[in-house]
């Protein structure tokens, strides 16, 4: 389920941006570029939580 949801918060959030930034810039919006943009930025963020070490905090 966390690897949905990182696919469809990414998916999100560089759909918007690539929005705004489109239409600050006056570009026309493309769509599949902010697809393959969200893919690459989901596969990134899931390998970075997965090489992340998952152990406990001392109590020093």
């Amino acid at each position: 389920m966390r690897f949905i949801m990182a696919f469809v918060w990414s998916f999100v959030l560089v759909a918007l941006l690539n929005y705004v930034v489109g239409a600050i810039a006056n570009v026309p919006f493309d769509f599949q570029a902010g697809v393959m943009i969200s893919l690459v930025m989901a596969v990134l963020v899931i390998l970075l939580g997965e090489a992340i070490p998952n152990q406990e905090v001392s109590d020093n």
